[in-house]
């Protein structure tokens, strides 16, 4: 009987440890990412065979599901502030953080637009929108949204288009509002506009009118998937990195 059970409890190991081994990373991503972890994920299952489920949203609503005890494996913010706060709440492992990657933001306009700006303190943004809306990812909130506020503040413009600006829940949501043509202008994340053919790029916002744009990467506490650590390794290997340089993100984080 000694001898039945064992070989039972080794053919249930055996059935239950590949099943285990083999689930899916649970990634919460910044929205922006959505093109190159998508090209990255798939590239990984084709060479590690092991995979990713990977969800979007601005990266406060992230960090707030994971805050509630959304399940999650990893975390990637599209700023450091977000990261911070879940840092604080000891929901992240620190020692694992990376500072990911760099990205600039836009003035982008419909493709067939013809309109002109140039960039620059006390331009004419409210004049260049008339009567239509300044599409944005939430300026509260989201990342994409208050880089963008900073920047018109800095130039001295964000008073006068404050009350025309339509707020999205976040920067993707912001970049199909110009696309669809909802919109005659809207600021988003150069690699937003670089992965969107309707939308064409007006202007780029100087680096120094607003916080540099960081995106950083870690491992949540409540995490158990152990190939999590496995793919952050992945995100900052080569093929990671010829993808999002492609995407035209500035990558911060090498081999």
């Amino acid at each position: 009987m000694r001898r039945i059970l064992a070989a039972v409890s080794i053919a249930l190991c055996a059935l239950v440890m590949p099943a285990s081994a083999q689930e899916p990373v649970t990634v919460f991503a910044a929205a922006s990412l959505k093109n190159a972890l998508d090209a990255i994920n798939e590239s990984w299952s084709q060479e590690e065979g092991r995979t990713a489920t990977i969800s979007y949203a601005g990266s406060s609503a992230l960090a707030r599901q994971i805050e509630e005890g959304a399940p999650a494996d990893l975390f990637i913010s599209a700023d450091l502030d977000w990261m911070a706060y879940l840092s604080e709440r000891a929901l992240i492992d620190t020692q694992s953080e990376r500072r990911l990657l760099g990205n600039r933001i836009v003035l982008v306009a419909p493709a067939d637009a013809t309109t002109e700006l140039s960039i620059a303190p006390g331009f004419d943004l409210a004049g260049a929108l008339g009567d239509g809306r300044l599409a944005m990812a939430n300026v509260d909130a989201v990342p994409a949204g208050r880089y963008g506020k900073a920047a018109l503040e800095t130039l001295g413009v964000w008073d006068s288009v404050a009350d025309k600006v339509a707020q999205a829940e976040n920067v993707r949501a912001a970049l199909q509002l110009v696309a669809l043509g909802e919109a005659p202008l809207g600021i988003v994340y150069q690699t937003d506009a670089t992965a969107e053919p309707d939308v064409r790029v007006v202007g780029t916002f100087p680096e120094d009118s607003h916080d540099p744009i960081v995106y950083p990467a870690a491992l949540t506490t409540g995490g158990a998937n152990t190939d999590a650590a496995a793919f952050l390794d992945y995100l900052q290997g080569g093929a990671a990195r010829a993808i999002f340089e492609e995407q035209g993100f500035t990558v911060l984080a090498g081999d």
